[in-house]
């Protein structure tokens, strides 16, 4: 005992009622009763065909089911089936259990309870499969997640925008688990390149908070150079990319020391993936996002624009190491970087890229390429990107159109958090997630979907999808650092047709509160609180 080892969970449990019963066999009597919080009793008695109920928790959750039985079951243990599904869809069919276990069969106690599933889901399918009654006394949702205020608030005059802030919130909070995984369901892991928009908006929901570093520290321990990443050299350019914007945000020298030897052997691995000509010669997995996967000309494209915004990023993490020549040696090869040109391509996302790395005109990208049909080809994952250099170009306006448009969408199908991909050619003649599928109606979790995404494999709780709730905090709000750990802020406000847009944002120093209004003549009226410590910088 003296040298037993215990590791505190710091997330906490809490317990959920089912907010709705889906359907129920007619074999089950007082389902009804489940919707209560209190102890009573529900009765499953077997029949000619399957005795089952399905049950709707009403969000997105993480964790399981605890099973309460009843001193009035016989005095043995009952089996039953238990099915977890992001869609009501996922209940009624065959789960995938790659990761986390879906489809369970467990023996409910006669007078007791039992626990079963760690996963993503909001709804639950339980058949009884003995040939005995089985009496319940409850059914509870066991949740599993930090239990953390948000600092960071937006509100807006739109409550579809509210909305999708509020889901693209909930989504990223989810998948911070063991660590800052990609989703909750599938895959549960920490892929870096995933973790870029998370990190900006736990940054902007909790500040500092040590699941981002973790993280980053975890996959850095687990991948030795000179090995890339997740097996994906991009990710590795990605990883620079946070530690930069990390230490914008929070301006934690002491962190940033800690990477310094891994930082510059691997700074010096990527200069040596440039050639003369400044093209970029990554090899190993060279990827950008699922969207993107088959078209080569994107991938070639984005890449390189890749490369220049890691080349800046270590740039300016050397200078605050004070690692002159380091910082030397990433601004050359940047230089280098942007002057070569890659064949053009159609892509938004890689084009979006190509514009923030300044090596496209954003205006012109945005006018030839981002706006027409904006939803056409877009992702969860790199239209936060594409919000990005639209801003970048000015078109906050349009930007904002489509976080209504795309993003809402998928609250239209009864999302209550943001899906690992989303395509708008789903839409016509979709039934929504949280309801049965009618003849005629198209299944959009089974129907749908393409490379580790097919059918019910298909993560609805998906991290890197949570973009708009840190965008919406960086251009309609107009909150970003102007220097390390918000020494100093800068406050651009674009209410872009809204009539008003307000809210917080954590900072070491404390929260800077704003307030913006439209004022009629075509400008906007702040208040801005900042917090001691922090002056506003001139935009």
């Amino acid at each position: 005992m003296g040298n037993e080892k215990r590791v505190l969970d710091e997330r906490r449990r809490r317990y959920v009622s089912p907010a709705r019963v889906v359907c129920a066999t007619d074999t089950i009597e007082f389902s009804e009763h489940l919707l209560d919080a209190a102890a009573t009793i529900t009765k499953f008695t077997p029949g000619q065909t399957p005795t089952y109920i399905v049950l709707d928790f009403g969000q997105e959750l993480h964790g399981g089911i605890r099973i309460e039985g009843s001193r009035q079951n016989p005095h043995r243990p009952v089996k039953v089936r238990v099915r977890f599904g992001e869609s009501i869809s996922e209940t009624m069919g065959a789960p995938n259990n790659d990761h986390a276990i879906h489809d369970w069969t467990i023996d409910v106690p006669w007078f007791g309870s039992v626990e079963a599933g760690q996963t993503g889901f909001r709804f639950v399918r339980i058949d009884l499969v003995d040939d005995a009654p089985l009496v319940i006394e409850r059914i509870l949702a066991v949740a599993l997640e930090y239990d953390l205020p948000y600092i960071g608030s937006f509100e807006c005059s739109d409550e579809r925008i509210n909305e999708i802030w509020r889901v693209s919130a909930r989504t990223v909070h989810l998948c911070m688990q063991d660590y800052l995984w990609d989703g909750i369901k599938r895959d549960r892991l920490a892929w870096i390149g995933d973790t870029h928009p998370e990190a900006a908006v736990v940054s902007c929901l909790f500040g500092e908070h040590p699941i981002v570093p973790r993280s980053m520290d975890f996959v850095r321990d687990n991948t030795p150079l000179p090995g890339w990443m997740n097996g994906i050299s991009s990710y590795s350019l990605w990883w620079i990319i946070i530690q930069r914007d990390w230490l914008r945000a929070h301006g934690n020298l002491d962190y940033l020391r800690e990477q310094r030897a891994y930082l510059l052997a691997l700074l010096n691995q990527i200069t040596a993936c440039v050639a003369e000509s400044g093209e970029e010669t990554l090899t190993v997995g060279r990827f950008l996002e699922w969207a993107t996967a088959r078209d080569q000309t994107a991938i070639d494209a984005g890449l390189q624009a890749l490369m220049v915004l890691a080349l800046d990023a270590a740039a300016d993490l050397a200078r605050a190491l004070n690692e002159p020549k380091a910082a030397q040696l990433a601004q050359s090869t940047a230089a280098r970087a942007r002057s070569f040109a890659k064949p053009p391509s159609a892509s938004k996302q890689a084009n979006a890229l190509l514009a923030l790395a300044g090596l496209a005109d954003p205006v012109t990208v945005n006018a030839n390429i981002l706006a027409p049909d904006p939803c056409k080809g877009l992702s969860p994952f790199y239209g936060y990107y594409v919000l990005q250099a639209r801003a970048l170009a000015g078109d906050v306006a349009g930007a904002l159109d489509l976080v209504r448009a795309y993003w809402g969408a998928m609250l239209d199908l009864g999302a209550t958090t943001f899906w690992e991909h989303f395509d708008m050619d789903w839409l016509p003649g979709a039934a929504r997630i949280d309801e049965l599928t009618q003849p005629g109606q198209h299944d959009v979790h089974l129907e749908y979907g393409d490379h580790c995404y097919k059918g019910l494999r298909h993560s609805f709780c998906h991290g890197w999808s949570g973009g708009p709730a840190a965008w919406l905090m960086e251009h309609i709000l107009g909150i970003a650092p102007a220097s390390p750990g918000f020494a100093a802020v800068r406050i651009t406000p674009n209410l872009a047709g809204l009539a008003f847009a307000r809210g917080t944002y954590p900072t070491p120093h404390g929260p800077i509160s704003v307030e913006h209004e439209a004022d009629g003549a075509g400008g906007v009226r702040s208040r801005i609180t900042l917090p001691e410590g922090v002056t506003q910088a001139i935009a």
